[in-house]
Parts: structure tokens; C-alpha cells; sequence
């Protein structure tokens, strides 16, 4: 489990399809304290360390979860948000987060509003009913709060601090985002279903 509030900005500084896609990624995460198979939310995604160096750690990534997130546009150099998961006493700061990506939205329109930027983003369809004005959402790893809703588009607002902690400085039109929908959303909306 994870909590949406980013801790690192890595890098991706290898790519190897072998079977299954195999990245290395750079990290500042002091690497001793990191055991093998743990998980770390990279860009969303709850990934499992298969190996790890002195500032860095590989992952391994079936071809199932390239499918159902944006980790197939991943290429050398690309940030990505990452987060460690949640140890018994860490402060909640943002939601709960899974890790486990629910599908790709993508940017379609992005505005300046005094230092902030106002983001829209496009959900999938089946997906667009879970996210309500003032709910949470993960994007890309990032826990966030909707500003509002019309259909499947939904607007989030960043803040200059967000922008400059996360990626989310380098948001460009068009980019694919990895989409987690708040579980207690999906609950609700499934006890709806029986009523």
C-alpha cells in the first residue's frame, strides 16, 4: 500500500526486453535499506525489486501490467514519481493508494491560473463514473484531488510545490497517464449496484 505522496524523482537508465521488460532505475533512495522483492510505486505502478546496485534498482514488468498502464512509453532518461511502501506508523498524508493501475487517461488540455496549473485529463469510459468533484485520485502515482467532472474529462489543479517534487512539471498535451481511481469509490459504486 501506498499513500500518493511522492518521496523521489528517478530515472529510467536501462531498458531490456527479456521475457518480460526489465527497467533499471536511478534512484536517491539510500539502496542499502531496500530488500529484494519489495515493492515501489514507480509512476503509479506497485513494481517488485528484482535487483539493486548503489543508487539504483531493476524491476521486472509482465506484459499484462505494460498493457493496462503507459510503461510501454517508457524510454531511457524518462522521470518517473516514485514512492516506497507504506510501513506501520508512516503518516497518511495523501490517500490510500494500491499501485495497482486501473487504466491510462491522457492530457487534453493544460492552463496557467496564477501559479498553478489547471490539468485536464480524459478517463476511459468505463472508468469515468468513479471519479467525483473533490474525490481523490492517483495519477501517475500522485495522490490529487478533482477539481471538477463533465463526462469523462476531470480537472485537477497543481500547485507549484507539486509541479517541482514530482513530474508533474514536465506535463505536456497528449501525455498518458496512469489512472488509479480511489478504492473507496469503487466500493461505493458496487454497493450501488445491489440497492
Amino acid at each position: 500500500m501506498f499513500t500518493g505522496i511522492i518521496t523521489d524523482v528517478g530515472s529510467i537508465i536501462e531498458l531490456e526486453q527479456q521475457g518480460d521488460l526489465r527497467a533499471r532505475i536511478r534512484t536517491a533512495y539510500d539502496t542499502a535499506t531496500i530488500d529484494m522483492g519489495a515493492s515501489i510505486a514507480s509512476d503509479g505502478v506497485c513494481l517488485t525489486v528484482v535487483a539493486l546496485g548503489d543508487d539504483w534498482y531493476d524491476v521486472q514488468i509482465s506484459a499484462e501490467t505494460v498493457s493496462k498502464t503507459n510503461l510501454g512509453d517508457w524510454t531511457v532518461g524518462k522521470r518517473l514519481n516514485l514512492e516506497r511502501a507504506l510501513k506501520v506508523g508512516d503518516e497518511l498524508g495523501g490517500h490510500i493508494v494500491s499501485g495497482h493501475v486501473d487504466g491510462v487517461a491522457e492530457v487534453v488540455d493544460i492552463r496557467d491560473e496564477g501559479d498553478s496549473t489547471r490539468v485536464t485529463l480524459r478517463a476511459p469510459e468505463a472508468l469515468a463514473k468513479f471519479i467525483a468533484p473533490k474525490g481523490s485520485v492517483a495519477l501517475n502515482g500522485t495522490s490529487l484531488t478533482v477539481n471538477e467532472v463533465a463526462g469523462c474529462d476531470f480537472g485537477i489543479n497543481f500547485i507549484p510545490h507539486t509541479k517541482e517534487v514530482t513530474t508533474w512539471g514536465d506535463v505536456a498535451l497528449g501525455s498518458r497517464v496512469n489512472l488509479e481511481i480511489d478504492t473507496l469509490a469503487r466500493y461505493v459504486a458496487r454497493l450501488g449496484e445491489f440497492s
